[in-house]
């Protein structure tokens, strides 16, 4: 990379590139000199990496916007083409709703107005643009109250770019930007403060209790206005144009031309509430909530940090987060140095974990996170690694408050995070666990680290780890997984099943095809023990085989899996096959997900069958318990969907394709219409058409452009045709998932006239205990309950929970049928207001 590459890039850094000096003067007026330089050699580089910079190192830019404002007073002409740049982008950013440059760049223009480059009426110009699309939106005669979050989100892009030119703003303008924060205020008094419980990671069973408590677009104001009152002094925001303010005021300003905001879709002409709720739920996925604060340390931990540097630092995180997400070791660099005096270690934990935790789902994987944490508990040794540490106690003691998608991302997150460090971890603070009922949420969240740790390395390790609580071996897996029921004991008489089996494992051996071995079946199996002992023999006697590796039983499935198929064509036979494969690996969580998970994928078990299985009465009673039959469930769901956005890939890419294929086609066709209009002369005569050889290569050309043409119009067609069949089971497959949740939990939920609520549920559950006995939680001097709730309850609120959990999930998808299941499942005097409750806080839609 050339030297004023380096340089931009590494402004404000500690590093070689500018010596020992830690100062933002030293750093700019060093970067000027070269950038200034290498404008005139190749101005047409400079332009786009400096704006690259700005726009993907966010937490640097008030130093590009002074380096530009110094640019400004030399190169009026260069400065001017990076103002159209930033317009320019910012309103395509605009059409496409991409939210991280839409805020980004309004960031880095109330910089420039900092640095005496862009005119502050100019920039009020834009707030107040921004400002009129969202009251017009959230308008319900003049626009569509359903895209609220477009409104939020630009209200939010105003305000939270406050902090970096607020100040500046109120010097020069100050009616203007009151102006403004008046219009804000207006805007929110006519915007519906909706719930959003079924997105909270923390809850205490009251779905409309966020109702009267701060969004996070009324808690940014209350900042901006605290840091106003305060005369705009916030210390986590570098202005370093301060130092050069002097020179900067003789700089030109420029303009900013009229920006225009997306539309939103019309509102529903027939007022359906599904469609609105649609519309809603798009909105929402196209504008989401970037954090959801968790607030897991207590509030003296972070006293010294003021409400609005908090919300600038998490800015920072996000960010750099974002933006570094290839770069992870550069990520925890910057994450571990931002431009702040004050020390920010359990902010960054608590914002960390936030994304961990976050609902519906957080911008990337939880590996990228894990990874994070990793590097930067290796970058900060003395501090961090006790932080995150200590994060974890702290939400170990709310997990029974805690969403059930949430938890098994944090099971996720803590197993794989300790395999980084050779699972190290004092169990023996946690042992009490083993006193509390086998479904008590944090027996049950140790029991799952310790399984996923032993997926991560071998038993004996895992076992080794825990030596300080013995005890918790109690929690492992057993350590021998397999069930084989058709092993031979030395002094003792075959069974005739051993024997059927011994001949099974032999045909194996001798590589018979899976045609021989159905025939063998059809003709000394099955018609002599009948269809249960025959699918018993056959599929635990494969599935031994198979057993050694990962490799071995996918080769075995890859093999024989026509044979399962052939047994099993129909779902109820389908179900009584998954039950054998779980009884086969009963004592290996993990086998079975990815056995039954592959038979799926081989299409030998279809995703009806799964559901129907999962909610078999041998598994309904294991629910709260444990997090295999979710895992499975939420696979089969997966690989169905996986399916469905596949086809459409494939559907989109085919009809790129086929226009593709259509103009050259129809290109084809007009040269050879062209080549038979001419004259030629031929053995001297004049003859209509190009010479015959032309003619002849043209007329091919023309058949084959029109056979690829045809060729992918059928291939189209066909991946059409498969789509909507999909879609159509799709229909099916969530009625009966509905229906499932729904049949199990009238069994079990308290009549609806005395329980209407979670908090009703769990005060049942407390009661039943006797639990009215309370003690005084050391960490924060809040009484916390001594005792459990009783099983029933908890099996309940876990169900729910995960109704919740898989109804958010795969609410694009769930959607497109919403009339159907409210005519068919959410309807009907019958149904708990539990399970409609549930639904109702995932999709963010009241189905009452």
């Amino acid at each position: 990379m050339s030297n004023w590459k380096t340089l931009l890039l590494r402004i404000g850094e500690k590093g070689p590139e500018y010596g020992t000096s830690s100062d933002y003067k030293d750093h700019i007026e060093t970067c000027f000199g070269v950038i200034r330089r290498e404008i005139e050699r190749s101005g047409d580089q400079v332009l786009p990496f400096l704006l690259q910079c700005a726009e993907q190192l966010p937490h640097k830019i008030p130093l590009y916007g002074t380096l530009i404002g110094l640019l400004n007073l030399e190169n009026e002409d260069f400065v001017r083409r990076i103002v159209e740049s930033v317009q320019a982008n910012f309103q395509d950013a605009l059409n496409s709703g991409n939210c991280n440059s839409i805020r980004i760049l309004l960031r880095f223009m109330t910089s420039l107005l900092c640095s005496k480059v862009i005119q502050p009426a100019s920039l009020i110009v834009v707030f107040e643009t921004l400002l009129s699309s969202a009251a017009t939106t959230v308008d319900e005669e003049k626009g569509n109250p359903s895209w609220q979050p477009q409104a939020d989100f630009y209200v939010i892009c105003i305000l939270s770019s406050l902090p970096w030119g607020g100040s500046e703003l109120a010097e020069q303008v100050p009616d203007e930007i009151e102006r403004v924060l008046v219009g804000i205020q207006a805007y929110l008094s006519i915007r519906k403060n909706s719930s959003t419980s079924g997105l909270n990671v923390f809850h205490n069973g009251e779905f409309e209790s966020s109702l009267a408590e701060k969004d996070f677009v009324e808690d940014l104001l209350d900042r901006i206005q605290s840091l106003a009152s305060n005369g705009w002094k916030l210390d986590s925001v570098p202005r370093p144009h301060l130092s050069f303010e002097a020179q900067l005021v003789a700089g030109k300003f420029h303009e900013l031309r009229p920006i225009k905001c997306m539309e939103q879709p019309s509102p529903p002409s027939d007022h359906s509430r599904a469609y609105s709720g649609k519309q809603k739920h798009d909105a929402l996925t196209r504008y989401p909530q970037r954090i959801r604060r968790l607030n897991i340390f207590p509030a003296n931990k972070m006293e010294d940090v003021q409400p609005i540097d908090r919300f600038v630092v998490e800015e920072y995180l996000l960010d750099v987060l974002f933006f570094l997400n290839g770069c992870r070791k550069e990520c925890a660099s910057y994450m571990a140095n931002l431009p702040v005096p004050f020390r920010y270690e359990y902010l960054m934990a608590e914002t960390l974990f936030s994304q961990i935790l976050l609902l519906p789902q957080p911008p990337f994987k939880t590996l990228y996170y894990t990874l994070v944490v990793m590097d930067l508990c290796k970058a900060l040794p003395g501090a961090f690694p006790a932080v995150v540490a200590g994060a974890v106690r702290a939400l170990f003691e709310k997990i029974s408050d805690i969403d059930m998608e949430s938890r098994t991302r944090l099971i996720l997150w803590f197993s794989h995070h300790l395999s980084n460090f050779q699972f190290i971890w004092p169990w023996e603070e946690w042992a009490y666990v083993l006193d509390l009922p086998k479904w008590a949420p944090k027996r049950v969240f140790v029991q799952e680290v310790l399984q996923r740790e032993v997926r991560l390395s071998y038993w004996d390790k895992i076992k080794q780890s825990i030596e300080n609580a013995s005890a918790l071996e109690e929690l492992l897996p057993a350590k021998a997984g397999q069930n084989f029921m058709y092993s031979l004991e030395e002094g003792k008489e075959k069974t005739e099943e051993q024997k059927l089996s011994a001949e099974l494992s032999k045909k194996v051996k001798e590589k018979q095809t899976a045609r021989d071995m159905m025939v063998w079946i059809d003709e000394m199996i099955h018609p002599v023990h009948g269809f249960e002992v025959t699918l018993s023999v056959v599929v635990q006697t494969l599935l031994d085989i198979g057993s050694k590796s990962f490799t071995h039983l996918v080769t075995v499935l890859e093999r024989y899996g026509q044979v399962f198929a052939k047994l099993c064509p129909d779902s109820d036979k389908q179900v009584m096959l998954l039950s054998q494969v779980s009884t086969y690996w009963k004592d290996n969580v993990q086998m079975t997900a990815v056995a039954i998970d592959r038979m799926m994928g081989y299409r030998l078990v279809s995703n009806q069958a799964i559901v129907r299985w999962v909610f078999s009465p041998e598994n309904v009673d294991q629910f709260h318990v444990s997090d295999q039959q979710w895992e499975i469930l939420g696979n089969a769901l997966n690989k169905t969907y996986n399916r469905i956005s596949d086809l459409r890939k494939e559907i989109t890419n085919i009809t790129k394709n086929v226009l593709v294929a259509e103009k050259a086609s129809a290109n084809a066709r007009v040269e050879l219409e062209a080549a038979e209009s001419k004259l030629s002369l031929v053995e001297g005569e004049p003859v209509l058409g190009d010479n015959p050889a032309k003619m002849k290569r043209l007329k091919s050309t023309v058949e084959k452009t029109g056979e690829a043409e045809l060729s992918l119009r059928e291939s189209l067609e066909a991946k059409e045709a498969l789509l909507n069949r999909a879609l159509s089971e799709t229909e099916v497959l969530l009625l009966l998932l509905f229906q499932s949740f729904l049949g199990v939990l009238k069994e079990r939920l308290p009549d609806s006239t005395k329980v209407r609520s979670v908090q009703d549920l769990k005060s049942i559950g407390a009661e039943d205990d006797n639990s009215s006995a309370m003690e005084v939680d050391t960490e924060n001097g809040n009484p916390k309950k001594s005792c459990e709730i009783g099983e029933r309850e908890q099996w309940c609120l876990s169900t729910l929970g995960y109704l919740t959990a898989f109804t958010r999930q795969y609410a694009n998808e769930i959607w497109p049928h919403m009339e159907k299941l409210e005519s068919e499942v959410f309807s009907g005097e019958d149904v708990h207001p539990l399970f409609l409750q549930a639904i109702s806080s995932a999709l963010q839609y009241p189905l009452q």
